[in-house]
């Protein structure tokens, strides 16, 4: 807690104490409210108990999620509240779901295959107050998402080292066979 409200502090007074904390606050509160009217004004948008708004845009096939152990095979596009485009999948991606910020885990979690989601996740569940390449400190992050496809980890690389064996590696079992 002082860690945090020390780093804050250094970077207020980089800033300028008076005028980086108005901005600072100004921004924080901004998203609060973004969040606040966002779910106010479409009864389609659902929150979680941790503060993670989503909307069903597509539901997808049958009841199976995926969970922390599995890696996700999506199409994604990362927006900012002012419609900035900060990433954008160009091709199908694979996600490990326990190797994301916290709210896309969250959020990934909620989808079965198929299904396509769009999510605002607040700051404490995406990068929270630091400043990530194009994305400024406590923003609001709002995905499109579709979830092609999941596979548990383990299966993954389980048909990764089957793989190598096909390319010149040893058989299963790891012994060479005698020639």
């Amino acid at each position: 807690m002082f860690l945090i409200a020390g780093v804050l502090l250094g970077v207020l007074l980089t800033l300028g104490t008076q005028s980086g904390l108005t901005a600072y606050k100004t921004h924080q509160a901004s998203g609060a409210a973004f969040l606040a009217s966002n779910k106010s004004k479409d009864k389609d948008v659902v929150e979680t108990a941790s503060g993670l708004q989503y909307k069903v845009l597509e539901k997808g096939q049958g009841t199976a999620k995926p969970t922390d152990a599995d890696v996700t095979l999506v199409t994604y596009e990362g927006k900012l509240t002012d419609g900035t485009t900060f990433d954008k999948s160009e091709q199908p991606t694979p996600m490990p779901v326990g190797g994301v910020v916290p709210g896309f885990s969250e959020a990934l979690k909620l989808m079965p295959k198929g299904a396509k989601y769009r999510f605002w996740i607040k700051p404490s569940l995406g990068y929270g107050d630091k400043a990530t390449g194009p994305i400024p400190a406590n923003s609001v992050l709002v995905f499109d998402v579709k979830l092609l496809d999941f596979l548990p980890e383990a299966v993954i690389r389980q048909m990764q080292m089957q793989q190598q064996m096909g390319a010149g590696g040893p058989p299963p079992g790891g012994q060479p066979q005698p020639k």
